[in-house]
């Protein structure tokens, strides 16, 4: 039986992408070089391979569980380790944005956006980025996004759960102006909401001298501790809500912080390809 033929009579898991969602995402993807001499290993099949890394995001299960009718694991890791290094998912990530945010009737650049953390628990093979949270008593990372008010992702960054919410957006923000992706894709925003614990006034001219961006908060004004929805900081809260939906984010299994941001990114382009 030919290769194809497997290929063909392979039974579809519900993470597997889209025909639209490829087309969109194939022209997006990092040049792959194949074998030049002859006898070499042949290149493996770009669509399986991202089929097998979603598997991993939406599913939560190791590298070495993947199933047999992927490619193997060695391979899949090989990819997602090496377009993590180098901001492949970030990129994407970015292109979707700009293309899907027309279809809502935006602008192709957001103008004003919504930031805030969530602190995960890691594994005792962490790696070095790892730290405890006073606050929320979780030894971990802690996961900051920049997102526009639609709740699409625009900027991730991830560091020991022990950096303090102002230190962590600064880290984020200084990220953000040497990316130069992320700096095409936020160039326009003039206004940004944060939550309480992000005000001050040394945070305010940090940002106002980096980016020029309006820094509000937005605090609580309620008295009684229940729930009720703030203003414009449910839309980050919602996208939080969109990533755990990916098991492989509820707890954070990365050895370094770049693949653990790669996997936030995964998750969000698994959202966006859905819309298209």
């Amino acid at each position: 039986m030919s290769t194809c033929q497997k290929k063909q009579k392979r039974k579809s898991y519900p993470s597997d992408i889209s025909q639209n969602g490829w087309k969109k995402l194939k022209h997006a993807m990092p040049v792959v070089k194949t074998a030049s001499k002859s006898g070499g290993r042949p290149a493996a099949d770009l669509k399986e391979v991202i089929n097998a890394i979603f598997y991993v995001v939406k599913t939560g299960c190791s590298w070495r569980s993947l199933p047999h009718d992927f490619p193997c694991w060695q391979t899949v890791y090989g990819y997602f380790n090496g377009w993590c290094k180098e901001g492949a998912w970030e990129c994407i990530n970015c292109l979707l944005v700009k293309k899907l945010r027309p279809q809502a009737g935006r602008r192709a650049r957001p103008t004003a956006g919504v930031l805030d953390s969530q602190s995960i628990k890691t594994t005792a093979c962490g790696g070095r980025h790892r730290g405890y949270d006073a606050g929320k008593q979780i030894k971990g990372r802690t996961r900051f996004i920049l997102t526009d008010t639609q709740g699409l992702l625009l900027a991730v960054w991830v560091c020991a759960a022990s950096v303090s919410e102002k230190m962590g957006a600064k880290c984020l923000l200084c990220y953000l102006s040497r990316s130069f992706n992320l700096r095409e894709l936020c160039g326009q925003i003039k206004l940004v909401w944060v939550d309480g614990g992000y005000r001050g006034v040394d945070l305010e001219h940090f940002v106002k001298k980096l980016w020029g961006w309006c820094w509000q908060v937005v605090k609580r004004t309620d008295a009684k501790k229940k729930f009720k929805l703030l203003p414009r900081r449910w839309v980050v809260e919602r996208t939080f809500a969109w990533l755990l939906h990916s098991r492989r984010l509820s707890m954070d299994y990365e050895k370094n912080r770049v693949n653990a941001q790669g996997m936030l990114y995964l998750a969000m382009i698994s959202v966006m390809l859905k819309r298209f």
